[in-house]
């Protein structure tokens, strides 16, 4: 009788073992799986912002037929901050600063090219 609750018991202490073993094992597969979908969505926001700059940059610098007012100035300076990448900082500054034309449209180039290079895909 004693050997047949031994027994018992046993077999449900490696039940229960192998259930936190299994739960154990799929929670570790849930966790990287997050992680991973965690990394795409963020991978997906920064292209967006990406793009959406590079959609209004295109469409109040590079199709303006005048001078760029300063709330279109604003929301390109913000647009850049939001990204909150440093080399656009940067070589956005490095265009914005620029003394004649054509500095102006040889860092428009590199703004696009590296617009273009950050995209992650």
């Amino acid at each position: 009788m004693i050997f047949n609750q031994r027994i018992i018991v046993s077999i449900v202490i490696v039940i229960l073992f192998a259930g936190n073993v299994l739960l154990a094992s799929q929670y570790y597969v849930s966790l990287r799986d997050i992680q991973n979908k965690e990394s795409l969505l963020q991978t997906y926001q920064y292209n967006e912002k990406v793009l959406n700059f590079t959609k209004l940059f295109i469409g109040r610098v590079l199709k303006a037929e005048s001078e760029i007012s300063f709330e279109d100035r604003l929301e390109l300076e913000n647009a850049v901050r939001d990204i909150n990448d440093k080399d656009f900082f940067n070589q956005w500054n490095t265009f914005t600063s620029s003394k004649t034309e054509a500095q102006a449209q040889e860092e428009v180039k590199n703004f696009l090219e590296l617009l273009l290079s950050k995209i992650i895909y």
